[in-house]
């Protein structure tokens, strides 16, 4: 009785830990933002993830599921990293695929990399910045209504909207151009369930979360932030590319998490 009390305190303590985390490092460099600022929260389905679950047929007959919608490529130095974009974030996806068109992202930067976590770009203000210069506050000028779904959750890959922290966007609105895509790491069943738990605590059964066998699985193999889930909206995820975005996400950076040689971006819709 006395080991298995210790474990759950343990536990619990983890996950205060990680909740803990998730607001220091995705909120804090959010203060002083006037606009737009950080985070992540939501990504692929658990019937859609990032990565095809393999179909019970013959190796030789099996072949990728094409996933429908509209596609973006985002060109780096590191490599080409493509994005679907989800229909059921219409005002994510509209507003995405408004500003690629204008070639607003042309020549922006990727300015917040943190390995294990996420790869952040979208700040106007980061367009030719010098070295020294703090980003992460710049936008279009408005925000997007939050777009939540439970089945789309935080795996690595999932693109997602950043926004300013809670004490100054009680609705959790989005930023009209900043985003982030997740890198994060493996969760095990049981970390994902106590965080299930936790945010479950105080809601009425109907409106509680629950992790699908498919979240979890793409959880445990593939990784992601599932500690951001429900926190920020998930509008798209990387079907290509995503040795990219490990490569992005491993750049030496300074402090402020900016990397330290510039990390230049440029999208195009994809017929």
């Amino acid at each position: 009785m006395i080991y298995k009390r210790t474990k759950k305190m343990t536990t619990n303590k983890l996950l205060t830990s990680l909740m803990s985390l998730a607001i220091i490092l995705f909120l804090s460099s959010a203060s002083g933002c006037n606009e737009d600022a950080t985070a992540t929260k939501n990504v692929a389905s658990a019937e859609i993830t990032t990565q095809e679950i393999a179909k019970e047929e013959p190796l030789e007959n099996a072949s990728p599921v094409e996933k429908q919608g509209q596609k973006v490529k985002i060109t780096t130095q590191q490599g080409d990293i493509t994005v679907l974009l989800y229909d059921d974030t219409p005002l994510h996806r509209d507003n995405f695929i408004k500003l690629v068109k204008e070639g607003f992202y042309n020549d922006l930067l990727f300015h917040r990399v943190m390995n294990n976590f996420m790869i952040q770009g979208g700040d106007p203000n980061s367009k030719g910045a010098a070295a020294d210069v703090r980003l992460g506050s710049g936008g279009p000028g408005y925000k997007i209504d939050a777009e939540f779904l439970d089945h789309r959750v935080h795996v690595k890959g999932a693109l997602a909207a950043a926004r300013q922290p809670d004490q100054v966007n009680p609705a959790r609105q989005s930023s009209g151009s900043q985003f982030y895509i997740v890198h994060g790491k493996s969760t095990p069943k049981q970390q994902l369930l106590g965080m299930e738990a936790s945010r479950n605590r105080g809601k009425a059964p109907e409106d509680q979360f629950h992790y699908t066998p498919e979240q979890i699985e793409a959880y445990e193999k593939m990784g992601g932030t599932p500690f951001l889930d429900g926190q920020y909206t998930v509008f798209g995820e990387v079907v290509e590319g995503l040795n990219v975005v490990d490569a992005i996400a491993g750049v030496k950076t300074k402090p402020g998490d900016r990397p330290v040689e510039d990390v230049v971006m440029s999208m195009t819709l994809i017929d």
